[in-house]
């Protein structure tokens, strides 16, 4: 798809941006207006300094003007210096506006939105890509409304003094727009191949670092350098191609900028040598300065305008994840009441996508309080149940009542609250126990946290690690055991304090120290309340009240352990003894 030269529609989105900060945006512009004044003031005052008093040898003049220039000076470094703060201030408060956006935008998405988006990339969007944003206010727009003032400005100061000369500068212009248009149009599209290569380079490194165990058990160091180093190779030749055009660009425009100042030199002193009275050697000062003050900027017009481009650009991917409602997870209206703890699954039918169903038809009703455990084999549907529970995904057809309401009715912040879960596969923040445990909850007490931690019989063990509750578990709690950070979890559904509690393959691939912790801890968050137990382990789940046996999403059986068990050539059955079977040869 071929990028458009500037898109007017995406600029005044971002312009939507700074109508919270009207003060600081007008100020920006009257320091860029007084900043081009000032600016084209001074080479005007030093044509009137060597015509009326250096050439007539006037001392007290001379210094009168001097120090008029000096002043002039310090008034336009008083202007520079706002605009330039006062602008990178805008530019840094807007995308911190965004970025708070962006973040509570991507809070509300589906799982599903994140199944399918790397996370490199999201990364990229939330964090480079806003940054970039701010270079349009910091680098971009206001630069170039500056010097587009400041040219205004000198050319309006040099039609005044002497347009003979002037007519010579007009001429040469042209020449120096149209190159300046070429480099913009081939930078444009050599930044968005820049962005897309560091989108995908952000992307691999962060699955390479977070897969870096996989990666160094199944010797793939090499293969995965050599995927790196194509990557890194094609962003390096995308910013080659930045670099080229940049040496194109700016050496062709010096020259033309020093031959109209050798014409002007050449034109003006033979005026003056020939006697012409409209032309003086203050002019030819003057003009040096002034063709400086008009070419310098035109050329950076064009390297501004590829800060703003890059900055469009970024807001462009930033402004596709804003505007996409149709990953947005779909809100009800209704207030959780203090639920019973009733589930029924009625006729569910859901696949991950449209072509290959995961659950067939699915009924089930657990009663308040009950514990019902859910088997089978990987790939049954057991894991499924518990994302459809909580509404990280939409069934296409069915329902799915709490205390006979269908959840689609209930509030999604309210409904989870009433639910906590917890997963085989752990999750731990870069934090201490303390704050995992509560997760910033601020009404949930160091004291209740130690109490609850006493009744399912892991205080001790938080106690053993240095610091206790305020002990960092560092990223993913990778100072930890698979085991202490199942507990952790298991403290953490506790001190919610839900009226239905999941727990999801809770006891595999840990120790029997652990798992006997964990069992105790099972029996003590479980009682009084509607709970569901997901396990491989069948031993696991004997003692639940019922157990569903799933196959291939459908219930083929449901009983308690000692009516499944009963049963000849049962599902149930056969799993049961096959992993008994399994333990026995085992030990």
């Amino acid at each position: 798809m071929k990028a458009k030269a500037f898109d007017i529609r995406l600029f005044r989105k971002i312009l939507r941006y700074t109508k919270p900060f009207k003060v600081r945006f007008y100020s920006v512009i009257a320091f860029a207006i007084s900043l081009s004044v000032f600016a084209a003031l001074r080479p005007y005052l030093l044509k009137l300094t060597v015509d009326k008093y250096i050439a007539p040898k006037d001392e007290q003049g001379l210094v009168l003007y001097i120090s008029l220039m000096g002043i002039v000076l310090l008034l336009e470094v008083f202007s520079q210096f706002y605009f330039v703060y006062w602008a990178n201030w805008l530019g840094q408060d807007i995308i911190r506006v965004i970025r708070l956006q962006l973040f509570k935008h991507f809070l509300q998405f589906k799982t599903t939105y994140f199944d399918t988006s790397p996370v490199g990339q999201l990364v990229t969007r939330s964090v480079s890509d806003i940054e970039q944003i701010a270079r349009i206010f910091s680098q971009g727009l206001f630069m170039i409304l500056s010097d587009l003032m400041k040219m205004a400005v000198v050319l309006i100061f040099m039609f005044y003094m002497n347009w003979r000369l002037t007519w010579i500068v007009i001429i040469a212009m042209p020449f120096l727009v149209y190159i300046t248009r070429i480099f913009q149009r081939k930078m444009q599209v050599a930044f968005e191949e820049v962005r897309n290569q560091v989108a995908m380079m952000n992307t691999f490194v962060q699955e390479r670092v977070t897969g870096m165990k996989i990666v160094q058990l199944f010797n793939r160091e090499d293969i995965e350098y050599n995927k790196f180093k194509d990557i890194n190779e094609r962003h390096n030749t995308a910013w080659l191609k930045t670099i080229l055009y940049n040496s194109i660009f700016f050496p062709i425009a010096d020259i033309i900028s020093s031959f109209c100042l050798g014409a002007v030199v050449i034109y003006g002193g033979f005026h003056i040598l020939d006697g012409d009275k409209m032309t003086t050697f203050g002019d030819l000062f003057s003009y040096t300065m002034f063709i400086g003050l008009l070419f310098n900027p035109l050329r950076q017009i064009a390297d501004k305008f590829n800060e703003m481009q890059m900055g469009m650009i970024a807001a462009n991917r930033v402004f596709d994840i804003l505007e996409t409602d149709e990953w947005s997870e779909i809100d009800g209206t209704e207030e959780v009441p203090n639920l019973k703890g009733k589930i029924t699954f009625q006729e569910v039918v859901f696949g991950y996508n449209a072509i290959e169903p995961v659950l067939h038809g699915l009924s089930f009703e657990v009663m308040p309080g009950e514990t019902i455990a859910i088997v089978g084999a990987t790939g049954a549907g057991k894991s499924t149940i518990i994302n459809l529970m909580n509404r990280f995904y939409d069934i296409q057809a069915g329902h799915i009542l709490l205390d006979d309401m269908d959840v689609k009715r209930f509030k999604l912040h309210e409904l989870r609250r009433k639910m906590a879960v917890v997963l085989q596969d752990v999750f731990l923040f870069s934090d201490t126990i303390y704050q995992n445990i509560t997760l910033g909850d601020p009404t949930i007490s160091r004291e209740t946290v130690q109490l609850a931690a006493q009744q399912i019989g892991i205080h001790d063990f938080i106690m053993s690690l240095p610091g206790g509750y305020d002990f960092d578990v560092k990223e993913r709690g990778s100072v930890l055991s698979s085991g202490q950070r199942q507990l952790l979890a298991f403290l953490r559904a506790y001190v919610c304090n839900p009226q239905i509690l999941i727990l999801d393959e809770a006891t595999s691939s840990i120790d029997t120290h652990s798992e006997e912790l964990i069992q105790k801890a099972t029996l003590t968050i479980t009682k009084g309340r509607t709970s569901i137990v997901i396990a491989h382990r069948l031993a696991t789940v004997v003692n639940a009240d019922r157990i569903l046996v799933l196959d291939k999403g459908k219930l083929v059986e449901q009983g308690t352990h000692d009516q499944l068990v009963a049963i000849e050539n049962g599902w149930y059955r056969k799993l049961y003894m096959s992993q008994f079977t399994d333990e026995v040869v085992g030990e």
